[in-house]
């Protein structure tokens, strides 16, 4: 895939008329992005008629560099650039804030309760079944939206301090 600023479509030279063999075409190339690459592969993939595949291109590679990035200093700065990308995308956008909100729980930043309880179910079950912060854990057993999530939280709460 070429990284140009253009958007996705039919006359593109890497266009195929089959979604899946451009959503693998999409992994591929997120696969091999540089870092100082990705906000601008992002912004071309978003561009796909497909939007549902696009999101999903989009939210595989934005879950990996999270995690990358998950404590590391450069984590704001690149939450910065992907939420000026992603803006437009309601569901990336909020995946995004979510592992922030993560993030914030994990490394010791301010957060609110309030937020992870309003949180998707995902966000809660990750946070539940990884989080090593008790407040997190103690909200999630206490307020969890799920049973799943719940018990998960309580689970871990006797193995993190």
């Amino acid at each position: 895939m070429h990284e140009q600023q253009t958007g996705v479509t039919e006359s593109d030279p890497d266009w195929d008329p089959d979604e899946h063999v451009r959503y693998a075409r999409y992994r591929r190339a997120f696969a091999h992005v540089a870092p100082e690459g990705g906000a601008g592969l992002v912004a071309r993939v978003l561009t796909d008629p497909d939007g549902a595949m696009a999101g999903s291109a989009v939210r595989e590679y934005l879950d990996r560099r999270a995690v990358e990035l998950f404590t590391d200093p450069g984590y704001p700065a690149w939450r910065a650039e992907m939420a000026e990308v992603v803006a437009a995308n309601d569901f990336i956008s909020r995946r995004l804030r979510e592992w922030t909100l993560l993030r914030a729980a994990a490394v010791g930043e301010p957060w609110e309760v309030d937020e992870l309880l309003a949180a998707t179910n995902w966000c809660q079950l990750h946070a539940a079944e990884t989080s090593a912060a008790g407040t997190v854990l103690a909200a999630l057993v206490e307020g969890g939206r799920t049973k799943r999530i719940c018990n998960a939280a309580k689970s871990r709460t006797g193995k993190v301090k």
